[in-house]
């Protein structure tokens, strides 16, 4: 028999072969999120910007926690549990609104399938480890594309890409140190401030809604909160596809604010508009990692639903 080597192998399996265990690879990387621990050294590197940072994760009765510290620049270091910040340090602190964490996303591969063109593109080694190489490609061109290295031990991504249209990196996450370990380090300094989370009331989907998304995209979470600084109700609903993920925040308006916005920096568009409605007007901004002109369209489709004003 004439020898075929593996990459080779590979590419000549079928389409529903490859699909079948791209999604297992996916379904693996979805149940390693839930439970395996591990400490590492990563960098992320975004806008021609680069920034090394420490992670130690922990994961105790489903509770899964993350120590994070920025090893180079302005010290910042941050806790997390399920998501949600418990405590940060830096001068990152005063920009984030308390509760915006959305907890762990969670990968279902057969709906990311509709979205998404999956396929195993290969093997690598990253931090010394050997890794399976996943391309998801948009279907449309609402969405970036994404290529994830999986760890072949613990099925966790030891590097993402996030790919514009072109195939061309907007952003890269990498680790150059991982380590499976039980029980590791996972303690804040006593710099690290607790978040307060702010009082939250929830809305019904219909207070608002978008007259346009972009297909696969439904509404996750809506939310009003108040601003930290002016303690203004802002309300805030969460779009996501599976894997992708863009915010609309809407607020009263006021004097000064600045009005048809839009801007893109790296994969994070940003898109705001002056909305007139019956009870006064308001300041739709949409921001994710997103295409800008999927931001825009999102942006000018934001209508008030049910009549509930913001208070």
């Amino acid at each position: 028999m004439r020898f075929i080597p593996c990459l080779l192998a590979g590419a000549l399996l079928s389409p529903l072969a490859q699909g079948a265990e791209s999604q297992n690879w996916l379904l693996r990387l979805q149940e390693a999120e839930q439970r395996q621990e591990f400490q590492g050294v990563f960098v992320y590197e975004r806008n021609g910007s680069f920034s090394s940072h420490e992670i130690h994760r922990q994961v105790r009765e489903g509770q899964v926690r993350e120590h994070i510290q920025q090893l180079d620049g302005v010290f910042h270091e941050s806790l997390r549990t399920n998501g949600q910040l418990e405590c940060m340090t830096g001068p990152r602190y005063e920009q984030i609104m308390e509760n915006q964490a959305d907890g762990l996303r969670r990968v279902q591969p057969r709906t990311l399938a509709q979205w998404y063109d999956i396929r195993t593109a290969g093997q690598s080694r990253v931090a010394g480890r050997e890794t399976v190489v996943l391309s998801l490609r948009p279907r449309d061109q609402h969405r970036y594309g994404f290529e994830l290295y999986l760890d072949r031990e613990t099925a966790l991504p030891l590097k993402s890409l996030l790919l514009n249209e072109h195939g061309q990196p907007l952003e890269r996450f990498q680790y150059v140190v991982f380590e499976p370990v039980e029980q590791p380090k996972l303690q804040a300094g006593q710099a690290c401030r607790p978040v307060t989370n702010r009082e939250v009331r929830s809305l019904e989907e219909q207070a608002w809604r978008s007259e346009w998304l972009p297909a696969g995209f439904s509404l996750t979470r809506i939310v009003e909160q108040r601003t930290v600084r002016e303690d203004a109700p802002v309300a805030w609903l969460v779009y996501g596809d599976g894997l992708a993920r863009f915010s609309v925040f809407l607020e009263p308006w006021r004097e000064g604010l600045s009005i048809d916005q839009r801007s893109q920096l790296g994969p994070t568009a940003a898109v705001s508009r002056r909305l007139a409605t019956d009870q006064g007007d308001l300041l739709v901004t949409v921001i994710g990692e997103i295409p800008l002109g999927t931001a825009e369209r999102v942006a000018l489709s934001i209508r008030s639903g049910s009549g509930v004003m913001l208070q």
